[in-house]
């Protein structure tokens, strides 16, 4: 298996560091199971929805969190009576999913339905950050230095 190191960026590149934790959570291996089965969709400029297969779980089994930049999905199922199964092909395990989002995004609603949980995200750019269109005056200019 190969590692990346990223030591050395960190010497020359001031005020990436979060990025470069983004590459080395991304590159390690944190044992994820793969489990629940999940899509990403975009569905405007700045509109996204993550839609999960928790088939099996109820409303209330579900927790779903947003901590700074990170989404957090868990599921956790109430034990139940005892079952022999002969053969058992769903899976009923707890699970925990995590996501990194991007800067100013937030999660804006959450549906249940069919078995798929749906979270809705969306990208909200403050005023000051968002490009803005700048007049070209220089007859004023010109003016305000005599």
């Amino acid at each position: 298996m190969r590692t990346v190191d990223f030591t050395p960026l960190y010497r020359n590149a001031i005020g990436f560091d979060r990025l470069f934790n983004l590459m080395e959570t991304a590159n390690a291996k944190n044992g994820s199971s793969g489990y629940p089965p999940y899509n990403i969709e975009q569905k405007g400029e700045n509109q996204y929805r993550i839609t999960m297969a928790v088939a099996g779980f109820a409303e209330q089994d579900l927790d779903i969190t947003q901590q700074e930049n990170t989404l957090i999905v868990q599921g956790e199922r109430k034990p139940e009576d005892e079952k022999t199964y002969i053969y058992q092909g769903i899976a009923e395990r707890n699970f925990e999913r995590k996501f990194q989002l991007a800067d100013y995004v937030k999660v804006v609603g959450a549906t249940m339905e069919n078995g798929l949980l749906h979270v809705d995200l969306e990208r909200e750019i403050p005023e000051a950050m968002q490009p803005r269109k700048i007049a070209i005056n220089g007859k004023n200019l010109i003016e305000s230095k005599e």
